[in-house]
């Protein structure tokens, strides 16, 4: 006679959930700096993001040009998660603020905190501890008014029916 299948749980222990079924598990190992291929793979990393970015006053290079690839290397030693969480706060900054590009100035503002990610074990090395993070308390954010860009300012009138 065959045992009742507990619920929840496969028939065949060796079977692949759902979800290694659907993906493909990619460890992503950080950038390395050291070397002319490493730099290299870094900055064409950056430059596909830049591409990706919709800043109203985004230029070319802005992520790729100048000491940028260097000091984003150093705050996220490369990792890629890191940069991610960097460049989306930098954005969220470079629009409240206005800016609407990303910039060195920007950049140093913006601590990178994934503390305070839910899920994330610091004991395990899920949040990973950076050399030139944690110095001083992060600013503090200031509240500016909504956007306004797309109201309508009592222009032309609307044509008659």
């Amino acid at each position: 006679m065959l045992s009742p299948v507990k619920r929840g749980r496969s028939q065949n222990d060796e079977a692949a959930t759902q979800t290694e079924r659907r993906f493909d598990m990619i460890n992503l190992d950080p950038f390395h700096y050291d070397t002319p291929d490493g730099i290299a793979a870094w900055v064409n990393h950056l430059a596909g993001t830049e591409d990706q970015l919709r800043l109203f006053r985004a230029a070319p290079g802005m992520l790729t040009d100048g000491t940028m690839p260097e000091y984003l290397f150093r705050r996220t030693e490369g990792i890629v998660g890191l940069l991610k969480r960097l460049i989306e706060d930098g954005c969220t900054k470079a629009m409240e603020n206005g800016q609407e590009n990303l910039t060195l100035d920007l950049f140093q503002e913006i601590p990178i905190n994934l503390g305070n990610v839910p899920g994330r074990d610091p004991g395990s090395g899920e949040v990973p501890v950076l050399k030139d993070e944690g110095k001083g308390a992060p600013p503090k954010r200031r509240r500016h008014g909504r956007n306004t860009v797309f109201d309508d300012q009592g222009g032309r009138p609307a044509a008659d029916a």
